[in-house]
Formats: C-alpha cells, structure tokens, sequence
C-alpha cells in the first residue's frame, strides 16, 4: 500500500476509538498489516535504491547513495500527501477530530514501513520477527495485480473505510 493510503486508513481507525490514544496507536498500528493483505503495487519497480533478495526476504534492503535520495523523496512526499489528506478529511472535511488524533492515527500506520527501514539497516533481531509478519501478510495473496488494478483497489478501500467511519459516528 502506499503511504498515503495507510495514513487515511489509520486516521479513519483512531476515528473510531475517540479519547483513547493507546487504543488510537494501536488501531493505526494494525490496520498497516491488516491492508497490506489485500493485494496492490505501491512502489514495486519505482525505487531504484530497493535490493530485493528473492530467496530471503529478510535480506532485502534500500542502498544508501544517489538512487536512495530520490527514494526518500518519492516516499517522504507520499507520506507527506497521506497526512495532509488525513487531516483535511479527518480534521477539516468530513469529520472535525482533533487534529492530534489525525496524526496520531495516520502516523502510527506508517510506523511499520518505518521500521522496515530501521530493520534493513541494523538487521535487529528485535524488530525481525515484525518484518517477518510484515513479509508474510504481503506474500499471502494469491493475486498478483497491475499497478492500476491495485491503485483502483486502494481508492476503493479509502471510501469504504472512510464510509465506515461516517456511519459509526
């Protein structure tokens, strides 16, 4: 998934557990997982920096140097665009939630790709078993998609979690 999309997905579940914050994280934290199971292409192909070890995942790795600067640019505006669409929708659209639950919500359901870039970086053995969940959800579907079937699929998720949202308020 992209950025952009965990981001409006996060926001719309921190939506739906108000005045709670641990519960808000944790909502955003999951719904990352929970969406990257449904089958999409976000940057597959698109980031030169990316090294991606087909016999051990867990190898996988972004090079630092030229490639990985217009990477981080590539990812940090997605990232970017996902939180402003956060907050005018959640904050100053549809809803009127308190900007810091916005963020709360949107920023903890980037995390996990986050730390996929720390776990590249200092292979932890604290965060491995997360990358390896994170491995696995994406590696379950058995569709493969075009980047237009999956980008369609993405905006079709946004509305429907986002109608969720408006009728469980």
């Amino acid at each position: 998934m992209t950025l952009t999309t965990h981001a409006l997905v996060g926001a719309a579940a921190a939506a739906m557990v108000p005045q709670r914050p641990v519960l808000a994280f944790a909502a955003g934290f999951t719904s990352h997982f929970l969406i990257d199971a449904i089958p999409h292409k976000d940057y597959d192909g698109y980031l030169p920096s990316f090294h991606h070890d087909k016999a051990n995942p867990l190898n996988n790795d972004m090079r630092l140097g030229k490639a990985f600067m217009g990477d981080l640019a590539l990812i940090g505006s997605d990232a970017l665009f996902g939180l402003i669409l956060s907050v005018l929708v959640f904050s100053y659209g549809l809803f009127e939630l308190p900007l810091f639950w916005v963020l709360l919500g949107a920023g903890a359901a980037m995390v996990p790709d986050a730390l996929q870039f720390v776990y590249f970086k200092t292979r932890s053995k604290i965060l491995e078993p997360l990358q390896r969940l994170h491995i696995w959800i994406q590696q379950k579907s058995p569709l493969d998609t075009t980047f237009a079937v999956g980008f369609g699929l993405q905006c079709i998720l946004v509305v429907v979690v986002i109608g969720f949202v408006i009728v469980g308020t």
